[in-house]
């Protein structure tokens, strides 16, 4: 069923309330996702954007509900990846002839994926098609998150399809940022561009002052997953400056993996010895292998300082929080001080493994990090309380 945005513009994607994991097993969803599709009709019809593949028959049997499929003039493919692409081979079996407006790396990706020759139209920053009585102009966005990635704007209706930008993996059938509960808003939104959109900061910063600087007017963003911004939507625009700006609040997460829990008392020995020195700080606790992934690297986005903490196996660190130092590099936080601990029977490699891991990661490391011998007695835990100390005042 589609619902209108506008006098021209209505809303076809699809909501997925049961998903739970994207990019494979790399980003979980909480609270599911939407794809959204958008079917403006002016003197001329255009749609923009589809849905994920295992729902392109309910998606195409849905918009001939909404529309002889005859009268789409144009598509716009904004992205190429699956989750915005992957009805277009179903839809292009009912219009074959129909024009695809896209990048030049659109084109090579939607070419790559489905191995179609079909009628592309490449486009670049500034370039406009008229539909009557307005005008979509298109805004290469390059890397925010893929090659491919471009806006599209609408004069007249004043919208910017934004795409991946500004987006949320989240479901819900309220549609817009003013109906929906604003913690759920912003929890997704910030876990969206910490896991997903922080390697690109510079580049996201860019690109919004490349955009601001056409004057466009902007009444509403129409993102590609989640809800519309149609209540002051410039509130996202300011959240991306500032979270692209090596954004830090004043937290400190620690992250541990544990075998016997010798290395979660660690961790909360270190916790108690931070907040006796400050008492302002937020100061949270995850265990690797038991908390969410995403999760946990949203709080890390968040914090001013990460401590990670591992006991020693098989002479290495344990999995989890292997896994976790292996985003992190991937990510390229800035901008956030960083040591290890951890526990050990013999060997002890951990905490050094772990000190030069996130040194990898471009974080300061302020020591060499602490490490107990066994199951930490009260002399122990006081050694890690004064690290917690001795860490908080470092930083």
């Amino acid at each position: 069923m589609g619902i209108k945005i506008t006098d021209k513009v209505t809303w076809v994607g699809k909501i997925d309330w049961e998903l739970r994991r994207f990019h494979g097993d790399e980003y979980s969803t909480h609270r599911g996702t939407t794809y959204n599709s958008y079917l403006i009709r002016d003197e001329k019809t255009v749609l923009i954007d589809t849905v994920w593949e295992p729902f392109a028959k309910e998606f195409v049997d849905n918009l001939k509900k909404e529309i002889d499929l005859n009268e789409i003039d144009y598509i716009i493919s904004n992205h190429a990846e699956v989750d915005h692409s992957g009805a277009l081979p179903l839809l292009m079996k009912e219009i074959p002839h129909v024009p695809i407006y896209c990048s030049a790396n659109g084109a090579k990706a939607l070419k790559a994926h489905y191995h179609e020759d079909w009628n592309f139209v490449t486009v670049k920053t500034g370039d406009e098609l008229d539909i009557g009585e307005n005008r979509l102009i298109f805004i290469e966005a390059r890397m925010l998150h893929w090659p491919d990635s471009m806006f599209t704007y609408m004069t007249g209706e004043n919208i910017l399809f934004s795409n991946d930008a500004f987006g949320q993996h989240y479901a819900s059938d309220l549609m817009y940022n003013d109906l929906v509960d604003q913690a759920e808003l912003y929890q997704e939104a910030i876990k969206y561009y910490a896991n997903i959109l922080t390697p690109f900061s510079p580049l996201v910063t860019n690109k919004i002052k490349e955009v601001l600087s056409f004057n466009l007017p902007v009444d509403m963003i129409a993102t590609s997953h989640g809800i519309i911004w149609r209540d002051n939507p410039a509130q996202i625009i300011e959240k991306y400056l500032e979270w692209a700006d090596d954004y830090q609040e004043n937290q400190i997460t620690i992250v541990y993996d544990t075998m016997w829990n010798a290395t979660r008392r660690m961790a909360e020995a270190i916790a108690e010895g931070i907040k006796s020195v400050d008492k302002d700080v937020t100061v949270k606790l995850y265990n690797a292998a038991k908390k969410d992934k995403n999760d946990i690297i949203t709080e890390m986005f968040k914090s001013k300082a990460i401590l990670m903490g591992s006991s020693t196996v098989n002479k290495s660190i344990m999995s989890a929080t292997a896994g976790l130092l292996g985003m992190i590099k991937g990510i390229g936080f800035k901008n956030k001080k960083a040591a290890a601990f951890g526990s050990y029977g013999w060997s002890g490699e951990s905490v050094g493994i772990l000190t030069e891991k996130l040194k990898e990661a471009k974080l300061d490391v302020v020591n060499e990090g602490i490490r107990i011998l066994w199951n930490p007695d009260e002399e122990g835990m006081e050694k890690c309380r004064e690290f917690g100390r001795e860490f908080a005042r470092q930083i």
